[in-house]
């Protein structure tokens, strides 16, 4: 037989080599694939990494990684809106285009290269407040936007 590799087998089946009770599997064979992870929940735990080159561009930022799962569940700990999850990341985001610019207009730039983590952030916002419609998730992407802008306009 061979063996072909899907992706995700790791995170999914564990390591090669890794000793499976191959018995308990044929038994029931049922049990064992509704224990598997899916790709939406082998997903939900990867974390955003911004490519390298655009990294070098953020070179003056210690950290330029945004945990909107984790702020989530601790806004709602603590009594707050669900909003103040993207409020949080929105000034996050001008924090590192402030930090890494010379004037406004720098930061304007950069926050334009941002498109994938905002998207990234976005979707992981809507998997922590519900299900949402696409066109709500592209509403929210494009005010996020423009509320990020305003914000390094404001506070540049």
């Amino acid at each position: 037989f061979a063996v072909i590799d899907l992706g995700n087998n790791f995170h999914r089946f564990g390591p090669w080599g890794d000793n499976l009770d191959w018995q308990r599997i044929f038994r029931s064979p049922n049990y064992y694939l509704d224990a598997l992870l899916s790709d939406e929940e082998l997903e939900s735990n990867f974390r955003y990494e911004m490519p390298d080159d655009l990294r070098e561009e953020f070179g003056n930022s210690d950290e330029v990684y945004f945990d909107i799962q984790k702020t989530y569940v601790e806004s709602i700990r603590a009594g707050e809106s669900s909003k103040v999850v993207l409020e949080r990341s929105i000034a996050q985001h001008a924090k590192i285009c402030v930090e890494n610019s010379e004037d406004v207009y720098d930061a304007l730039t950069l926050a334009r290269k941002l498109g994938d983590d905002i998207d990234f952030r976005i979707g992981r916002y809507t998997k922590c407040i519900s299900k949402s419609t696409f066109n709500f998730v592209e509403w929210l992407k494009g005010e996020y936007r423009k509320k990020l802008n305003s914000y390094i306009r404001t506070n540049f």
